[in-house]
Protein backbone atom coordinates (compact mmCIF):
# COMPACT_ATOMS: atom_id res chain seq x y z
CA UNK A 1 0.00 0.00 0.00
CA UNK A 2 1.39 3.76 -1.02
CA UNK A 3 2.18 5.83 2.11
CA UNK A 4 -0.23 8.73 0.35
CA UNK A 5 -3.48 6.08 0.93
CA UNK A 6 -2.21 6.23 4.57
CA UNK A 7 -4.25 8.70 6.61
CA UNK A 8 -1.50 10.01 8.86
CA UNK A 9 0.91 10.63 6.19
CA UNK A 10 1.77 14.18 6.41
CA UNK A 11 1.10 16.32 2.60
CA UNK A 12 2.48 19.14 1.86
CA UNK A 13 0.27 21.96 0.64
CA UNK A 14 1.09 22.23 -2.92
CA UNK A 15 0.91 18.86 -4.58
CA UNK A 16 3.50 17.96 -7.03
CA UNK A 17 2.32 16.56 -10.94
CA UNK A 18 5.35 16.04 -12.99
CA UNK A 19 5.46 16.33 -16.95
CA UNK A 20 7.76 15.17 -19.57
CA UNK A 21 7.90 13.91 -23.04
CA UNK A 22 8.20 10.59 -24.06
CA UNK A 23 9.74 11.39 -27.51
CA UNK A 24 13.85 11.44 -29.06
CA UNK A 25 13.07 13.72 -32.08
CA UNK A 26 11.49 16.94 -32.59
CA UNK A 27 11.91 17.89 -28.68
CA UNK A 28 11.42 21.30 -29.44
CA UNK A 29 8.24 21.78 -31.47
CA UNK A 30 6.08 20.20 -27.83
CA UNK A 31 5.91 23.17 -25.69
CA UNK A 32 6.09 23.21 -22.39
CA UNK A 33 2.65 23.09 -20.43
CA UNK A 34 1.54 26.53 -18.96
CA UNK A 35 -0.81 27.73 -16.44
CA UNK A 36 -3.97 28.92 -18.37
CA UNK A 37 -3.64 32.62 -19.86
CA UNK A 38 -6.33 35.14 -21.56
CA UNK A 39 -5.89 36.97 -24.49
CA UNK A 40 -7.93 39.72 -23.20
CA UNK A 41 -6.99 42.51 -20.87
CA UNK A 42 -8.06 42.71 -17.68
CA UNK A 43 -10.46 45.91 -16.38
CA UNK A 44 -10.64 47.87 -13.36
CA UNK A 45 -13.80 47.56 -12.64
CA UNK A 46 -14.25 45.88 -9.65
CA UNK A 47 -17.23 43.79 -10.75
CA UNK A 48 -15.48 42.28 -13.59
CA UNK A 49 -15.50 38.91 -13.96
CA UNK A 50 -11.24 38.70 -13.66
CA UNK A 51 -11.99 38.93 -10.50
CA UNK A 52 -14.73 36.76 -9.93
CA UNK A 53 -13.07 34.70 -7.01
CA UNK A 54 -14.93 31.25 -8.49
CA UNK A 55 -13.69 32.02 -12.01
CA UNK A 56 -10.10 32.90 -10.39
CA UNK A 57 -9.94 29.67 -8.47
CA UNK A 58 -10.84 27.78 -11.60
CA UNK A 59 -8.76 28.88 -14.19
CA UNK A 60 -5.71 28.74 -11.83
CA UNK A 61 -5.98 24.84 -11.79
CA UNK A 62 -5.77 24.61 -15.56
CA UNK A 63 -2.78 23.74 -17.82
CA UNK A 64 -2.59 24.80 -21.62
CA UNK A 65 -0.83 22.00 -24.08
CA UNK A 66 -0.28 24.40 -27.33
CA UNK A 67 -0.91 22.46 -30.64
CA UNK A 68 2.68 21.63 -32.21
CA UNK A 69 2.26 21.88 -35.91
CA UNK A 70 0.09 23.43 -38.44
CA UNK A 71 -2.50 20.70 -39.37
CA UNK A 72 -5.36 21.46 -42.35
CA UNK A 73 -6.90 18.76 -43.01
CA UNK A 74 -10.55 16.91 -44.76
CA UNK A 75 -12.22 13.79 -45.06
CA UNK A 76 -12.27 12.41 -48.40
CA UNK A 77 -15.03 9.12 -48.99
CA UNK A 78 -12.89 6.84 -51.42
CA UNK A 79 -15.35 5.77 -54.01
CA UNK A 80 -14.27 2.28 -54.79
CA UNK A 81 -14.15 1.25 -50.94
CA UNK A 82 -16.40 4.10 -49.67
CA UNK A 83 -14.25 4.16 -46.90
CA UNK A 84 -13.30 7.54 -45.25
CA UNK A 85 -9.27 8.88 -45.50
CA UNK A 86 -7.95 12.19 -44.74
CA UNK A 87 -6.36 14.57 -47.06
CA UNK A 88 -4.15 17.24 -46.26
CA UNK A 89 -5.52 20.88 -48.28
CA UNK A 90 -2.53 22.95 -47.51
CA UNK A 91 -0.63 21.89 -50.10
CA UNK A 92 2.62 23.73 -51.34
CA UNK A 93 2.20 25.86 -48.49
CA UNK A 94 2.42 23.09 -46.12
CA UNK A 95 4.86 23.24 -43.36
CA UNK A 96 4.52 19.56 -42.12
CA UNK A 97 5.91 16.99 -44.10
CA UNK A 98 3.21 14.59 -45.48
CA UNK A 99 5.28 11.70 -43.70
CA UNK A 100 5.11 13.81 -40.41
CA UNK A 101 1.81 14.39 -40.62
CA UNK A 102 0.83 10.88 -41.17
CA UNK A 103 2.95 9.25 -37.96
CA UNK A 104 1.04 11.91 -36.31
CA UNK A 105 -2.73 11.85 -37.11
CA UNK A 106 -4.32 9.00 -37.37
CA UNK A 107 -7.93 8.32 -38.55
CA UNK A 108 -9.88 5.58 -36.64
CA UNK A 109 -11.77 2.57 -38.12
CA UNK A 110 -15.72 3.29 -38.75
CA UNK A 111 -16.47 0.53 -36.06
CA UNK A 112 -14.77 2.52 -33.51
CA UNK A 113 -16.82 5.61 -33.96
CA UNK A 114 -19.69 6.94 -31.48
CA UNK A 115 -21.91 7.74 -34.42
CA UNK A 116 -21.73 6.06 -37.56
CA UNK A 117 -21.51 9.86 -39.26
CA UNK A 118 -19.06 11.27 -37.41
CA UNK A 119 -15.38 9.69 -37.81
CA UNK A 120 -13.05 9.85 -35.09
CA UNK A 121 -9.42 11.07 -35.09
CA UNK A 122 -6.57 10.66 -32.91
CA UNK A 123 -3.59 13.29 -33.51
CA UNK A 124 -0.40 11.37 -30.88
CA UNK A 125 1.47 13.19 -28.58
CA UNK A 126 4.73 12.25 -26.14
CA UNK A 127 3.36 14.23 -23.37
CA UNK A 128 3.25 12.09 -20.26
CA UNK A 129 1.74 13.67 -16.53
CA UNK A 130 2.78 12.01 -13.76
CA UNK A 131 2.60 12.05 -9.38
CA UNK A 132 3.57 10.25 -6.53
CA UNK A 133 0.59 10.63 -4.52
CA UNK A 134 -3.00 10.01 -5.62
CA UNK A 135 -3.87 12.58 -8.43
CA UNK A 136 -6.31 12.77 -11.28
CA UNK A 137 -5.83 14.34 -14.58
CA UNK A 138 -8.61 15.64 -16.65
CA UNK A 139 -8.36 16.02 -20.19
CA UNK A 140 -10.51 18.95 -21.18
CA UNK A 141 -10.70 21.23 -25.03
CA UNK A 142 -9.42 24.39 -25.14
CA UNK A 143 -12.63 25.86 -24.35
CA UNK A 144 -11.45 29.65 -23.28
CA UNK A 145 -10.04 29.90 -27.43
CA UNK A 146 -11.73 31.17 -29.75
CA UNK A 147 -10.81 29.57 -32.93
CA UNK A 148 -11.04 31.69 -35.51
CA UNK A 149 -11.94 28.84 -38.31
CA UNK A 150 -14.12 27.15 -36.07
CA UNK A 151 -13.43 23.27 -35.07
CA UNK A 152 -16.34 21.05 -37.49
CA UNK A 153 -16.82 18.97 -34.20
CA UNK A 154 -15.32 18.08 -30.99
CA UNK A 155 -12.09 17.25 -28.66
CA UNK A 156 -13.01 14.07 -27.12
CA UNK A 157 -12.37 14.17 -23.30
CA UNK A 158 -11.01 12.09 -20.65
CA UNK A 159 -9.60 11.06 -17.22
CA UNK A 160 -7.40 8.97 -15.81
CA UNK A 161 -5.22 8.59 -12.53
CA UNK A 162 -1.38 9.85 -12.95
CA UNK A 163 -0.53 8.29 -9.79
CA UNK A 164 -0.64 4.94 -11.06
CA UNK A 165 -1.22 4.97 -15.12
CA UNK A 166 1.37 7.43 -16.79
CA UNK A 167 1.02 7.44 -20.38
CA UNK A 168 1.46 9.45 -23.62
CA UNK A 169 -1.82 11.90 -24.12
CA UNK A 170 -3.90 11.63 -27.40
CA UNK A 171 -5.94 14.29 -29.00
CA UNK A 172 -8.94 12.31 -30.15
CA UNK A 173 -11.72 14.49 -32.13
CA UNK A 174 -15.03 13.55 -33.21
CA UNK A 175 -15.72 15.06 -36.66
CA UNK A 176 -19.65 16.49 -36.79
CA UNK A 177 -19.17 18.54 -40.37
CA UNK A 178 -17.17 15.94 -42.79
CA UNK A 179 -17.82 18.84 -45.25
CA UNK A 180 -15.43 21.31 -43.35
CA UNK A 181 -11.73 21.36 -42.95
CA UNK A 182 -10.56 20.81 -39.84
CA UNK A 183 -7.66 23.75 -39.17
CA UNK A 184 -4.82 23.32 -36.04
CA UNK A 185 -1.97 25.95 -35.80
CA UNK A 186 1.02 25.77 -34.40
CA UNK A 187 1.32 27.90 -30.85
CA UNK A 188 -2.92 27.81 -30.34
CA UNK A 189 -4.00 26.19 -26.93
CA UNK A 190 -4.33 22.72 -28.26
CA UNK A 191 -6.20 21.19 -24.75
CA UNK A 192 -6.44 21.57 -21.23
CA UNK A 193 -5.24 19.70 -18.02
CA UNK A 194 -6.78 19.81 -14.60
CA UNK A 195 -6.06 17.61 -11.95
CA UNK A 196 -8.25 16.84 -8.72
CA UNK A 197 -6.81 15.25 -5.40
CA UNK A 198 -7.86 14.29 -2.29
CA UNK A 199 -7.98 17.66 -0.88
CA UNK A 200 -9.56 20.23 -3.26
CA UNK A 201 -8.07 23.02 -1.59
CA UNK A 202 -4.85 22.06 -2.25
CA UNK A 203 -3.26 23.91 -5.30
CA UNK A 204 -0.76 22.15 -7.98
CA UNK A 205 2.90 22.65 -8.94
CA UNK A 206 3.79 21.21 -12.05
CA UNK A 207 7.32 20.57 -12.51
CA UNK A 208 9.40 18.98 -15.56
CA UNK A 209 10.05 15.49 -14.59
CA UNK A 210 13.06 13.73 -15.62
CA UNK A 211 12.17 9.87 -17.74
CA UNK A 212 14.08 8.05 -15.60
CA UNK A 213 14.88 4.10 -16.35
CA UNK A 214 12.51 3.28 -13.30
CA UNK A 215 10.36 5.76 -14.76
CA UNK A 216 10.76 3.81 -17.99
CA UNK A 217 10.02 0.04 -16.75
CA UNK A 218 6.87 0.98 -15.56
CA UNK A 219 5.50 2.82 -18.45
CA UNK A 220 6.20 -0.28 -20.40
CA UNK A 221 3.59 -1.87 -18.40
CA UNK A 222 0.84 0.57 -19.75
CA UNK A 223 2.09 0.91 -22.78
CA UNK A 224 -0.11 -0.89 -25.94
CA UNK A 225 -2.48 -2.54 -23.08
CA UNK A 226 -5.65 -1.50 -25.41
CA UNK A 227 -4.35 -3.81 -28.24
CA UNK A 228 -4.79 -6.56 -25.48
CA UNK A 229 -7.70 -6.09 -23.56
CA UNK A 230 -10.90 -3.60 -23.97
CA UNK A 231 -11.31 -2.85 -20.26
CA UNK A 232 -7.77 -1.17 -19.19
CA UNK A 233 -9.29 0.06 -16.00
CA UNK A 234 -9.35 -3.69 -14.89
CA UNK A 235 -5.70 -3.47 -14.45
CA UNK A 236 -5.44 -0.71 -12.05
CA UNK A 237 -5.09 -3.13 -9.24
CA UNK A 238 -2.44 -4.50 -10.31
CA UNK A 239 -0.55 -1.41 -12.01
CA UNK A 240 -0.81 -0.22 -8.43
CA UNK A 241 0.60 -3.12 -6.63
CA UNK A 242 3.90 -2.86 -9.00
CA UNK A 243 4.25 0.78 -8.56
CA UNK A 244 7.62 1.92 -7.37
CA UNK A 245 7.53 4.10 -4.30
CA UNK A 246 8.66 6.94 -6.50
CA UNK A 247 8.39 8.02 -9.88
CA UNK A 248 8.55 11.65 -10.03
CA UNK A 249 11.90 13.01 -9.80
CA UNK A 250 12.06 16.72 -10.87
CA UNK A 251 14.60 17.08 -13.88
CA UNK A 252 17.65 19.28 -12.98
CA UNK A 253 18.42 22.19 -15.91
Amino acid sequence: MFDFLKKKVSLSRAVEVGWTLDTTKATFIWDAPSRLTREEKRTSHAKSVSFCPAVIDHEARIFQVNCPVDIQIRIEIDPKTNEPRLRSTAGDMASIRPKALAELVRLNSPKEWRHPKRPILQIASPYIFLADELAYMMQLPAFNHYYSTPLPGVMIGGRLPIHIWPRPMMWAFEWHDISKELVLKRGDPWFYVRFEFQDPTRPVRLVEADMTPQLREYMQGVSSVTNYVSRTYSLFETARSRRPKTLLIEKQR
